[in-house]
């Protein structure tokens, strides 16, 4: 639960620089619209990174492989999710908005993995 921990903390802290970054270094940049895609990307990413630390904090309280699964699954739709949508917003390649869909599906699960957690803590 540890590294679940640290990985929802850094995540958090690169929200908060890419956030800046965003508002301050790209806003004259991109587009308003790919601006919007940019703050779609930080605003998951945040949602995500806490979603991180609920898991690793829960982890401390029940024991079970779906923390374990739930973690990985929310760190991958931050990758896949928000990366893909960084990468679109500052490249303007279109076609990497299809591996956006994928993130979103790695976050379901991992929200998913995370209800069945609890409904069964003993499950190692």
């Amino acid at each position: 639960m540890k590294k679940i921990l640290f990985t929802g903390a850094v995540l958090m802290a690169l929200g908060v620089l890419l956030g800046a970054f965003g508002a301050h270094a790209l806003k004259a940049q991109l587009s308003p619209e790919m601006l919007g895609v940019y703050k779609t990307a930080v605003e998951y990413q945040f949602y995500h990174s806490l979603g991180l630390l609920l898991v690793g904090l829960i982890g401390y309280h029940l024991q079970s492989k779906w923390l374990k699964w739930s973690g990985i699954l929310l760190f991958v739709g931050v990758v896949l999710f928000c990366g893909s949508l960084y990468a679109l917003s500052l490249t303007g390649i279109k076609t990497l908005g299809v591996i956006t869909p994928f993130g979103g599906l790695s976050f379901v699960a991992g929200w998913i993995c995370l209800a069945i957690a609890i409904e069964k803590p003993s499950d190692h």
